[in-house]
């Protein structure tokens, strides 16, 4: 059984945070749980402190102020004691085996950094999911969305973590611009096989707006595109230098080495 650490960045996420963390006590490779409570003026830190109480694996890191899911992440994922690191935002869960299969394809696929997992869509509203092009845009959202992702703690932290920009704020992308870096750098692999995650809909989720647009159902503001692509390309280019000197630096001291 391969150990995971998991990243749970909660805002205002009472609501659904006690459904999130039943999901990943019920994973016998969620060795550590991680709440990142980003700011939260709602019960979420008193929901972690009882779960807490019941479950040793479950903690708390509290930020100063609301600074948003890719600082929350990130600062959660330098407090991670494990190899491998999950994400599970707090309004979404996981289903049951979902870590052990990630576990699994990477113990057997070493030079795999990530896995994602399949991601099913629950309670979206009918015009996105009765459309006959929503599966393949919701596969490619399954490749996307931080709650599929485990990848190695090493390689996130190489990347950078997720790009923290406040344009990704204000729009949203900040885990298709890493999702981009990862698969331009090393590939980013999918069990496709059986749904392993579960997005609840919400009014306002970001994912509805991703349907809309791809489907042809709203049209994006040109504006919000264009910062988009142009962050998303800046955390790439970031990415991609940061990775190749790391891989220079390697081969320097393996040479220095022998």
């Amino acid at each position: 059984m391969t150990p995971i650490s998991i990243i749970i960045p909660c805002y205002n996420g009472a609501a659904t945070l006690a459904r999130a963390l039943q999901s990943c006590r019920m994973q016998p490779e969620a060795a550590q749980i991680i709440v990142v409570d980003d700011g939260s003026t709602d019960a979420s830190a008193d929901i972690v402190a009882q779960c807490g109480r019941f479950d040793a694996r479950v903690g708390l890191l509290r930020m100063p102020y609301n600074g948003g899911a890719a600082r929350a992440r990130n600062w959660g994922a330098m407090h991670a004691s494990h190899d491998l690191i999950a994400f599970l935002d707090a309004d979404d869960e996981y289903l049951p085996g979902a870590l052990a299969a990630a576990g699994a394809f990477l113990a057997h696929n070493p030079k795999e950094v990530s896995v994602r997992l399949d991601v099913e869509y629950t309670d979206f509203p009918r015009e996105l999911t009765a459309h006959p092009d929503f599966a393949a845009h919701a596969a490619t959202l399954s490749n996307t969305v931080p709650s599929s992702l485990i990848i190695h703690r090493a390689v996130y932290l190489a990347l950078g973590g997720f790009p923290m920009d406040e344009a990704f704020r204000r729009i949203g992308g900040e885990d298709g611009a890493f999702s981009w870096a990862l698969r331009d750098i090393f590939g980013n692999q999918r069990l496709d096989d059986v749904k392993r995650v579960r997005m609840h809909y919400h009014a306002g989720i970001h994912a509805e707006r991703y349907f809309r647009i791809a489907l042809g159902l709203q049209v994006p503001d040109p504006t919000d595109t264009a910062d988009a692509f142009r962050f998303s390309r800046q955390f790439l280019d970031t990415a991609r230098s940061g990775i190749a000197q790391l891989r220079t630096a390697n081969l320097t001291t393996g040479a220095a080495a022998s």
